[in-house]
């Protein structure tokens, strides 16, 4: 079959950490089969809306569905700082998109910033809720990125990370202000900056 011909690949691509106050951020990109299963297609949503729980078991009955296609991309605390968030957050999702065999030939994003993947791209205000890919993005990402820091809460007691995620909660604030910064903290955020200086 000539390549131009072949069924196109469409990828859903979201982040998460654009907002918390320490902790890198985190994109994922999915590509769903056709004939994705009812109880699996069915729980698709945004993952803010969806207990932990919830978000483990869907994130593993992904992982466990033939034809599934995730790559998952990050941008540390030092590229955050050099590059901003904002682009700190589409390199992660041109990172995601890289990490797939094969390259989409489309490419759904929640929000409205462009990473620039080298294919045609939509931006979809509210997509984590309302295009199943870019759902099953944002719960593998959810998922990948609070393990993360549920590890890192381990190494940097104190802060409540293994909870919050690294956004700041009441707890984490005053956690910083008492305990001071760690390598996971992004200085850029100039609310970081001021809780370290007791002016929070």
């Amino acid at each position: 079959m000539i390549e131009s011909f072949k069924k196109p690949r469409v990828v859903g691509i979201d982040e998460v950490g654009r907002g918390p106050l320490a902790g890198p951020v985190v994109a994922a990109a999915v590509i769903l089969p056709a004939g994705l299963p009812a109880d699996l297609a069915g729980q698709l949503a945004d993952s803010k809306k969806l207990p932990a729980a919830k978000r483990e078991a869907i994130a593993a009955m992904l992982r466990a569905t033939p034809g599934v296609e995730i790559g998952v991309g990050a941008a540390s605390v030092a590229e955050i700082l050099r590059l901003n968030i904002l682009q700190a957050t589409l390199l992660a999702m041109r990172r995601a998109v890289a990490r797939l065999a094969v390259p989409p030939t489309l490419a759904l994003i929640d929000g409205i910033s462009d990473p620039g993947l080298g294919c045609p791209t939509r931006c979809i205000v509210g997509g984590d809720g309302s295009e199943p890919a870019i759902s099953a993005a944002s719960i593998i990402a959810k998922v990948l990125r609070d393990r993360l820091m549920a590890r890192l809460d381990q190494r940097y007691p104190g802060y409540g990370w293994a909870g919050n995620a690294g956004y700041g909660t009441a707890s984490h604030r005053t956690a910083l202000a008492r305990l001071g910064l760690t390598p996971h903290h992004r200085t850029g955020f100039g609310s970081v900056r001021q809780l370290h200086l007791g002016l929070g």
